[in-house]
């Protein structure tokens, strides 16, 4: 197993592994685990990592915007953890250069997908968890993701595509749109979900996403092109 320059990576993220196996491991895509040598991808760190991210942002957004009511705290938190944000995060900490991945996976433009970014960046939260416990992963996020956050909030980036077509749909007099899960694959830990959105009975666009909220917003988005 070759990886590209961890000590750059270190440098850039602002943490030292103790344990380096655990940062290799949230650098591994799936599709390396036929290479000689490889036998853990960075899914279960996905998985954790997740969950580490959304306790973080919550906390800082219910300490930080103590006016606010729950519908605009989920909403910040839906903008800063949906895919396009987190693969935008991904790309400024350069993690793309340092994955691990097949040939194909590489050719077929890995590197540049978004979900796999944004996977990236959940599981490399899910390994400094690991490595050196909720201090550690509280810094990362400090210099990382708070900054990416504030620059997300000030721009007004605030309405999410269901609720922008939610806008749309009702400044035409159209219904309010309604949404389908049209079909479910993959393992329970990794799930794809496709969804379609419907606006007067007429099916208008759909979304795949890794959960229901992700596919409706991505159906969502896709409708606001055609309507």
């Amino acid at each position: 197993m070759k990886f590209n320059q961890l000590d750059k990576l270190q440098t850039t993220i602002g943490y030292q592994f103790k344990n380096i196996d655990l940062l290799k491991t949230a650098l591994t895509h799936r599709s390396a685990l036929n290479e000689t040598g490889v036998t853990q991808s960075y899914e279960r760190l996905e998985y954790l990592g997740d969950a580490v991210l959304e306790m973080l942002i919550t906390d800082y957004l219910f300490n930080t915007y103590k006016q606010s009511d729950e519908g605009y705290l989920t909403t910040a938190r839906s903008v800063i953890v949906r895919t396009k944000s987190l693969s935008a995060l991904a790309v400024k900490i350069n993690l793309p250069e340092h994955l691990y991945m097949s040939r194909g996976e590489e050719a077929g433009g890995g590197r540049q997908n978004p979900s796999i970014l944004e996977d990236s960046v959940e599981s490399l939260m899910g390994a400094i968890y690991l490595d050196g416990d909720l201090p550690a992963v509280k810094i990362f996020f400090e210099k990382h993701v708070i900054p990416h956050a504030q620059k997300l909030l000030k721009n007004g980036q605030l309405k999410d595509s269901k609720s922008l077509l939610q806008e749309r749909v009702q400044s035409q007099g159209l219904n309010s749109p309604a949404y389908k899960i049209t079909k479910e694959q993959g393992p329970d830990h990794q799930k794809e979900f496709t969804v379609a959105v419907f606006i007067n009975h007429k099916k208008i666009s759909q979304g795949k996403g890794k959960n229901k909220q992700e596919a409706e917003q991505i159906a969502a988005q896709q409708a606001l092109k055609l309507i």
